[in-house]
């Protein structure tokens, strides 16, 4: 059995646009919350944490809506379709809006009360659409594939940032932005509508849902011993219906989603205020952030599918112990060589590329235990319930990291990151179950499918 490569590259053009979607929105909006409406870290943190509020209740709600929907075009296709389209409007709004609140225009439309409207809007379709972009990996791939499945979503995930971080690096240098009042980013807006339009337009002209859906399920029907976990316990004898978690896996899937809140919490920190934080610290800009990030996004590129080959040979909890062991060495170094150093050097460069890395033996393992969890009745459900402890990590960090940085120093945000990633070590210990392992692929044959 292989995982079918092309079908699971289409498919992941939709995590693609939201991930980099999400990669401009963390480094955008805070420069222009403190630069152009001059909030502090405080309030910007809490604007920047809003949509995160939101998507503790929109994501599930959308998970589970989404598995009772039937369409002719498939129960996920609906959601994403339309939560692109509307998204890519109102990005393009928000440069708009920022451009003339700097130039003094007159009009509630160019101040931050609408900004902050348009924002909303535009978060609360993005969360119509994640969850069931991200269910449908699990939709589409046999139970044993997901986490080889899961790296190649990802690998989608970080490319769409790469994309993202290259453009901004090119088009907005130090050398063009130093020194000026304000930024002009439409172009950054204009460009990742764009982009977001095309690859979900891609994924729905090339991917026939309801037909890949309907096969996985036969072949999973086929394959009984594939609910096994690896404590040789049923987690559930029927999965075409919903099933009640026993009290053992209960207890796992607690600890699971208190680590992935943990250790976003820690990673959100950075993503969220590290433009800010090297324009303070080392008088850097967004392409210095931007060229960091793209370096991170590289670490995570090359290692995202021997990672899923690694989970294949040693586990998905092993692997989330080697991620997070690697992210807190990562962030501790990096907040030693920011502190000690005035400009971007080398090393800094190869400890971001460790980011990625780490980052990658993370996000590849964490959804697949979740949903192994469940029953196939239940896969958008607890999808939800992933995004749902992400995004309680992200509504705490963002305030939580500004606050401090503002009342402390700039320089505590990586001790906070550290300090959150060497805690999801700690609750991933209590994680027993979701740690399914698979025959890894040889050589070539990983490639087979690839057409």
């Amino acid at each position: 059995m292989k995982l079918n490569f092309r079908n699971t590259f289409l498919v992941g053009l939709a995590f693609m646009s939201i991930i980099s979607f999400w990669q401009l929105y963390d480094n955008i909006v805070p420069l222009l919350l403190t630069n152009t409406f001059h909030m502090n870290e405080t309030l910007s943190g809490v604007i920047m944490a809003a949509d995160n509020v939101l998507a503790l209740f929109l994501l599930p709600f959308f998970g589970k809506l989404s598995d009772k929907t039937s369409t002719k075009i498939g129960k996920r296709m609906p959601y994403i379709l339309v939560g692109t389209l509307v998204a890519a409007v109102l990005l393009v709004i928000l440069p708009i809006i920022d451009n003339g609140a700097a130039a003094g225009k007159a009009g509630f439309f160019y101040t931050l009360p609408m900004f902050v409207i348009i924002l909303g809007i535009m978060l609360f379709t993005m969360a119509v659409y994640r969850t069931p972009a991200v269910a449908l990996m699990p939709d589409v791939t046999p139970k044993p594939l997901r986490s080889r499945g899961n790296a190649i979503i990802n690998l989608m995930g970080a490319l769409g940032g790469i994309i993202y971080l290259a453009f901004a690096a090119i088009m907005y240098p130090k050398s063009k932005t130093e020194g000026l009042a304000h930024v002009n980013y439409n172009m950054l807006f204009v460009f990742m509508a764009v982009f977001m339009v095309v690859c979900v337009g891609i994924m729905f002209l090339t991917v026939k849902e309801n037909a890949l859906t309907e096969a996985n399920m036969k072949l999973e029907k086929e394959h009984p011993e594939w609910d096994i976990d690896s404590d040789s316990e049923a987690v559930s004898e029927d999965k075409s219906v919903s099933q009640k978690l026993s009290a053992p896996v209960r207890r796992s899937m607690i600890f699971l989603l208190a680590s992935i809140a943990l250790w976003y919490i820690g990673y959100n920190a950075v993503t969220t205020w590290f433009t800010t934080y090297i324009s303070k610290i080392m008088g850097e800009g967004i392409g210095g952030a931007s060229l960091c990030f793209l370096i991170a996004n590289a670490g995570a590129i090359v290692s995202y599918i021997p990672l899923g080959m690694l989970a294949a040979k040693i586990g998905r909890k092993k692997s989330i112990y080697f991620g997070t062991g690697l992210l807190t060495v990562s962030f501790a170094l990096a907040g030693i060589l920011t502190v000690t150093n005035d400009h971007i050097s080398v090393i800094m460069y190869l400890v971001f590329a460790l980011i990625g890395v780490a980052w990658a033996a993370i996000s590849v393992n964490s959804l697949p235990m979740v949903v192994e969890m469940c029953s196939g009745a239940d896969l958008g459900k607890f999808t939800g319930f992933y995004y749902t402890a992400s995004m309680a990590g992200q509504v705490v960090t963002p305030i939580l990291a500004g606050t401090l940085m503002r009342v402390i120093s700039y320089k505590v945000l990586f001790v906070y990151a550290t300090v959150f990633s060497f805690l999801s070590i700690c609750t991933m210990t209590m994680v027993k179950h979701g740690d399914v392992k698979a025959d890894a692929p040889k050589g070539l044959e990983m490639f087979e499918d690839l057409e």
